[in-house]
């Protein structure tokens, strides 16, 4: 097994998954990043004394990987995630779905999840039970992409579920509108969730900040094994030497026999635009922002359950898909509500101030507590190039590129499922196991 000296530029998820497997399997390993914080684009933030997420996210059961990485680096991933089985709960009213699959073996969690919901017509219960079954019978699979909306309508699904079920499944997960997502990434996702065991198909909570999840534990793990974590060091240039990669940054330059460039698309784009101008064009992707609204209100403020869903509703204004009460999470942010608008850049057109509002006043009517409409204060969060859009078709490129020594590693290189924390993890994973893989 080959020990290559190795530069990984970006300490996100997939930065930090390949840096420590790249450490483990006794690679020399330099981390760059240039923020002082690591994580990403999921990573903390800080307002008015809060520490706070730059999204709110939900793991899954199923991101075996990353479970499997927060076990490597020390982090017992129970006493940092809460939780909770599969399930659609509204706040509504009482004819809103309210779905929870019980502990059961898969698929009866499901089938009896469905049986069960409070909400639903038996026409809509007929209607998703027709569609697991069809998708468990293609293997979850699709031999010709289309879209989620195309999907739906051949399978007959009810308005009703689509509304209540679909739609917000299809926007949280892949954070692309239906009618655009693809349908082949949206059945990789049921699988691994309405499909699943009982165990893999569980909704997982961070009860900790985004960083604290793993990042900051990697970046430890990884410098208590020999290798090192320059935070705050923006690398302005690559190149490649005879070789090896040289690898400039801010007040540093060192030279590396492995190159893993593990940033955004779009950054990496610019960073390897002199290497291979055809590679920089091919990682010109289509984005989604993602925007958090945070609402303040007293300490005594809190919602029937951790999680919610939400209907979403632009022409009325109503931009929200799910509200965490993030003081269920953490009791130091007791009061403090955070609301999801996934796709958000109509949201957002009107300015962070007028989403603030609209949220807030979703919240009062939906919640039925008219007091959530003058939160204490509110900030709204937007990592405008959250994800790619995941649309159907999309060529996504693979962790090798034409240049020897030269990896990528991130949400969107190839993979059956969106851009997620867990896609990341295994893409900066792949990049290790292929560089110190055996001649």
């Amino acid at each position: 097994m080959r020990t290559p000296s190795v530069a990984v530029i970006g300490a996100g998820w997939a930065g930090c998954a390949a840096a420590v497997e790249l450490a483990r399997r006794g690679a020399r390993v330099t981390l760059f990043e240039a923020a002082r914080v690591a994580g990403g684009r999921a990573r903390r933030i800080t307002y008015r004394g809060q520490t706070l997420d730059n999204g709110q996210h939900i793991l899954l059961g199923a991101y075996r990987d990353t479970l499997h990485l927060m076990r490597t680096v020390g982090l017992e991933p129970a006493q940092l995630l809460l939780r909770l089985p599969l399930q659609m709960r509204y706040a509504e009213g009482d004819d809103d779905m309210d779905l929870v699959a019980p502990r059961l073996p898969a698929p009866f969690h499901l089938l009896a999840g469905a049986l069960l919901a409070r909400g639903l017509s038996l026409a809509d219960k007929l209607s998703m039970a027709r569609f697991s079954s069809a998708a468990r019978w293609m293997g979850w699979q699709l031999n010709q992409d289309c879209t989620v909306s195309e999907l739906l309508d051949r399978f007959d699904q009810t308005e009703r579920l689509t509304v209540l079920m679909w739609r917000p499944l299809c926007i949280a997960a892949l954070n692309t509108p239906p009618e655009r997502a693809s349908a082949r990434v949206f059945l990789a996702v049921l699988r691994d969730s309405l499909g699943a065991s009982r165990n893999a198909s569980d909704m997982l909570l961070p009860k900790v900040d985004l960083s604290a999840l793993l990042p900051d534990a990697a970046i430890a793990w990884l410098e208590k094994h020999g290798g090192t974590a320059l935070l705050g060091t923006q690398v302005k240039a690559v190149e490649r030497a005879g070789d090896e990669w040289i690898v400039a940054g801010d007040s540093r330059q060192g030279r590396f026999r492995e190159l893993v460039v593990a940033t955004s698309p779009s950054n990496a784009a610019a960073l390897l635009a002199g290497v291979d101008a055809a590679l920089a064009t091919a990682l010109s992707f289509a984005f989604e922002p993602i925007t958090t609204c945070y609402l303040q209100y007293s300490p005594d403020t809190a919602l029937p359950r951790p999680m919610l869903a939400l209907r979403d509703d632009p022409l009325q204004g109503r931009w929200g898909q799910y509200v965490f009460d993030r003081g269920q999470l953490d009791a130091a942010q007791a009061g403090l509500l955070a609301v999801v608008v996934s796709a958000s850049s109509d949201a957002m057109a009107a300015g962070a101030a007028a989403l603030e509002a609209a949220v807030a006043h979703q919240l009062a009517g939906a919640l039925r507590m008219p007091a959530l409409a003058s939160p204490l204060w509110s900030k709204a969060v937007t990592e405008k190039r959250a994800t790619f859009a995941c649309t159907p078709n999309l060529a996504r490129p693979p962790n090798a590129t034409l240049h020897d020594g030269l990896w990528l590693a991130g949400d969107y290189t190839e993979g059956e499922y969106p851009a997620t924390i867990e896609s990341a993890v295994r893409s900066g994973l792949a990049a290790a196991y292929h560089i110190t893989r055996t001649p």
